[in-house]
């Protein structure tokens, strides 16, 4: 636990280097913590970032975040995830949103427990195929 602890206020840090940031310290409890990447839920929500856990218990939508970079740390499961290509069939679901239901080309990866993959602004992304569950820790660097 303390070696994932670690590696989140590593992964957080370099998340919101170079943005403006606030002067309030923020600190989640572990048992929040671990209740949020069971369950999924927000953790910090800011103007610049936000940290939730995720818990998916099978395939979801693909994204597009227009204005998050999306880094993800995968605590618990594993799943079949795709980034890039071209989102088929996609629609505008809230302001800088697209989500749809399929993806033509892109890359896939195989995510497991320790993993971190860093999504960048605008790359769809997905997770195809998620066997039993997959939780992960959620860190979105939201551009202005």
């Amino acid at each position: 636990m303390k070696r994932t602890l670690t590696l989140v206020a590593i992964v957080a840090t370099i998340a919101i280097t170079g943005h403006a940031q606030s002067s309030q310290v923020t600190q989640v409890d572990h048992e929040k913590v671990a209740a949020a990447l069971a369950k999924g839920g927000a953790l910090v929500t800011a103007k610049d970032y936000t940290v939730q856990g995720i818990h998916r218990a099978g395939p979801g939508q693909v994204e597009i975040h227009q204005k998050e970079t999306d880094i993800f740390y995968i605590t618990d499961g594993e799943a079949t995830f795709v980034t890039g290509g071209t989102m088929v069939g996609g629609r505008q679901t809230a302001p800088n949103q697209l989500r749809g239901p399929d993806l033509k080309g892109g890359e896939t990866r195989h995510l497991k427990k320790g993993d971190v993959i860093v999504i960048p602004a605008g790359v769809p992304h997905w997770f195809k195929e998620v066997p039993v569950s997959i939780n992960y820790l959620t860190i979105k660097v939201i551009k202005p």
